[in-house]
């Protein structure tokens, strides 16, 4: 049986998240709720503290709970997930447009980024991801074609990671990762809604198969205001 906070918990969030409640509103007070939901204060109060350690309600001393914006997408930094699962988990319905693919000689920098040779081929894949109608992340994929021999336009639009896990039985197993800020270039502007917004947020990843080669090289580069970049860090002694 369900405890009886964690299912006031699970109501009030999906009245967050369905935009019945709205952001920057307050809640209605402890005693309020106590008779809304015909229970105890202090059930109440583990409810509400619930809300305010999973980021939906922030606690202002003498005002109450304020409702916090939660239509940020939760990225894991430290997670390898393709775009299509993220948009499963999220519960929305994105669009990927291929903006560019083509097989290459890679440039100085990429070549060294994926530790290639002159003779290497990478593939190159721009794509922007719509969320809402709104363009908001734009993923540069370099690809050594020594582990993808083939790659399609229909398979860049779906899933990439589908298609090297299930089609080419490779083991995506690891990634290293760096964040940073910079100011957007033309082709951010060019392909994204980046209007009124200064910054972008970039994540770059080398990506290794579970033999540790490495194949993949990315910059995923993300609209600040929609994203939010979550992990979960443990202190060891």
């Amino acid at each position: 049986m369900t405890n009886k906070y964690l299912t006031i918990y699970n109501t009030i969030v999906e009245q967050i998240k369905s935009g019945e409640i709205l952001p920057q509103t307050l809640l209605p007070s402890e005693n309020e709720l106590t008779e809304h939901f015909q229970t105890s204060r202090e059930t109440i109060r583990k409810a509400l503290n619930l809300l305010s350690q999973n980021g939906y309600i922030q606690k202002v001393r003498g005002k109450g709970s304020i409702v916090i914006d939660v239509s940020k997408f939760d990225f894991p930094v430290s997670g390898l997930v393709s775009f299509k699962e993220l948009g499963q988990k999220m519960g929305r319905k994105p669009r990927t447009i291929v903006n560019e693919l083509e097989l290459m000689k890679p440039d100085g920098y990429i070549r060294q980024q994926l530790q290639l040779s002159g003779k290497d081929q990478v593939w190159k894949v721009v794509r922007t991801r719509e969320i809402g109608g709104e363009k908001i992340i734009l993923d540069k994929d370099f690809l050594n074609k020594k582990f993808v021999p083939e790659l399609t336009e229909e398979i860049c639009a779906d899933s990439i990671y589908e298609y090297l896990e299930e089609d080419l039985n490779l083991t995506i197993s690891f990634a290293k990762k760096e964040i940073v800020v910079e100011e957007p270039t033309d082709e951010d502007r060019a392909l994204l809604d980046l209007d009124g917004f200064h910054n972008i947020v970039v994540i770059k990843n080398l990506v290794y198969l579970d033999d540790a080669s490495l194949f993949q090289y990315t910059e995923s580069r993300h609209r600040p205001d929609k994203f939010r970049f979550v992990d979960f860090a443990r202190r060891t002694n």
